[in-house]
C-alpha cells in the first residue's frame, strides 16, 4: 500500500459513526473489502486504523516476541488491548466501538490524519492541542529523526 496522505475535520454521530471523507476513502479503495482493524494509539489519546493487511504485517513482526519473556507478553497483550475489527458499511461509514470513543474522548469533532499507512483518528481539540504544543520542537525533532549526514546524500 502506497503512503496515505491528508488531514480531514469529519463529524460522529451520537451512536459513534463517522463519514469516511472521500479523498481518503479514495486511498483506501483497495482495503475497504478486507476490512480495519482499530485500536488504541501507544503514545497518545487517539485510535489508529489499519488497514488489514498493515495490521497482518505488523502482527507478523509481534509474533516473533519471544511470549516467555514476561515484558514480551504485558506488551503484546497492552498493545492489542481494546483491539477491534472494523468495516465501511456501504454508505461509507465506519462505526468507532464506545469503548474506543470513550478512551480518545472522542466528541462530535473529529480529525482523521494519515500516518504513512495508517490513520489516526482524534478528537479534533485534543489533536489541534497536540499540534500546537509540539510546534515549538519540531525544528528539533526534525534535525534528530531526519538529520543526516551529507554523505548520505552522495554529497563529499
Amino acid at each position: 500500500m502506497s503512503s496515505l496522505i491528508g488531514t480531514y475535520e469529519c463529524k460522529v454521530d451520537a451512536k459513534g459513526r463517522l463519514m469516511l471523507p472521500a479523498a481518503l476513502k479514495k486511498q483506501l479503495a483497495p482495503a475497504l473489502q478486507n476490512g480495519f482493524v482499530l485500536k488504541r494509539a501507544v503514545f497518545q489519546p487517539c485510535l489508529e486504523l489499519y488497514p488489514m493487511a498493515e495490521w497482518e504485517a505488523l502482527m507478523q513482526k509481534v509474533n516473533k516476541l519471544n511470549r516467555f519473556k514476561k515484558k514480551n507478553n504485558d506488551f503484546i497483550r497492552r498493545f492489542t488491548a481494546g483491539v477491534k475489527i472494523v468495516e465501511v458499511d456501504a454508505t461509507g461509514r465506519l462505526l468507532i466501538p464506545k469503548d474506543l470513543v470513550v478512551f480518545a474522548d472522542i466528541s462530535k469533532e473529529i480529525v482523521m490524519s494519515s500516518a504513512i499507512n495508517i490513520v489516526e483518528i482524534w478528537d479534533k481539540d485534543k489533536y489541534e492541542q497536540v499540534i500546537d504544543d509540539a510546534t515549538g520542537d519540531f525544528a528539533d525533532l526534525a534535525e534528530e529523526v531526519m538529520g543526516q549526514d551529507d554523505d548520505d546524500y552522495g554529497i563529499s
